[in-house]
């Protein structure tokens, strides 16, 4: 992990400019917020290939299907409130059940964009989406795995659903790192228990597990960005290698990550504990970034807590 921060919506609109000049089937379109999703930058280089269709998430969706139905690959962004909320029965119906090459790349997740308000706050967002068949949900951790994915679903002719942050987190990884559909991402090896972040969690992950590695508590830290299709195999290996597994998000743990890890467990034959840290079944009040972490239990002297209750 670096001392830069880079938000993964800088990230986004970075990587769309390079992939543009890559592929000449690529075309993005907007719901009138280019300037805070950052497909502005992919605007200003290639302005034919752009389309701002307006405070209009639904018609956007559908509009993304047509030009997807002529053979072009379609990045549609908006905020996650408006891209997953306003636009999902056009999510469902015109882009999964037809399984068009429509990637939803959603930014301002979360409690993260602050004094925004509870209005703004997307905190269902990835309950929502992985309930779609044939929809998967990809949640990146940093700008490096931001571009990662972009990449990597560009290739591929299926829908997906991207979750971006509005503010600046640590960098994690390097230009050498691979990303996987379907694989989760294993930074720190443990063997009491295992902490499974994603987004901007996994930051918090890693400091608490360092910080009780000074306690002589040893944590694995798994970054699971691939929330849909879910890497069953680190789940199980982490049930099988540690005492109990936590799961950290910036997300209701209702449908959200820990719900997703949950539901591989109890697919197992035996037993361990678990806990979930994310919001509680609540909305969130309205605040800067660093205070609506404290107060919903996104902090590292939080997740030791958490970590030394279930041990």
């Amino acid at each position: 992990m670096t001392a830069d921060k880079i938000a993964t919506r800088d990230a986004y609109g970075e990587v769309l400019v390079e992939l543009g000049e890559q592929h000449e089937e690529i075309v993005v379109l907007d719901a009138d917020l280019s300037k805070s999703t950052r497909t502005i930058k992919f605007a200003k280089r290639f302005p034919d290939r752009f389309f701002n269709m307006g405070i209009a998430e639904q018609n956007m969706i559908d509009t993304a299907c047509g030009l997807a139905v002529s053979g072009k690959t379609v990045f549609a962004s908006s905020f996650a409130i408006f891209a997953s909320g306003r636009a999902w029965e056009q999510v469902r119906n015109s882009i999964c059940y037809s399984r068009y090459n429509v990637k939803v790349v959603a930014t301002h997740a979360g409690i993260s964009v602050g004094e925004d308000g509870v209005s703004h706050q997307a905190c269902e967002d990835v309950a929502i989406m992985r309930a779609i068949p044939n929809m998967r949900v990809f949640v990146p951790a940093d700008a490096v795995e931001t571009k990662a994915i972009i990449r990597t679903i560009a290739q591929d002719q299926k829908p997906a659903y991207v979750r971006l942050g509005r503010a600046k987190v640590p960098v994690i990884y390097d230009d050498t790192y691979v990303f996987h559909a379907g694989k989760a991402s294993q930074l720190r090896e443990g063997t009491e228990v295992a902490l499974i972040a994603m987004g901007a969690t996994v930051v918090l992950a890693l400091e608490a597990a360092a910080r009780l590695a000074e306690e002589q508590i040893s944590v694995r830290v798994i970054n699971m960005s691939s929330v849909k299709p879910i890497d069953r195999d680190a789940i199980l290996a982490a049930s099988n290698e540690t005492r109990a597994i936590v799961t950290i998000e910036e997300h209701n743990v209702i449908g959200g990550l820990g719900s997703a890890v949950a539901e591989v467990l109890v697919t197992f034959p035996h037993r361990m504990p678990m806990r979930m840290i994310g919001l509680q079944d609540t909305f969130a009040q309205s605040g800067s970034y660093t205070e609506l972490f404290e107060r919903y239990g996104l902090s590292v002297p939080n997740v030791i807590r958490v970590i030394k209750e279930i041990l």
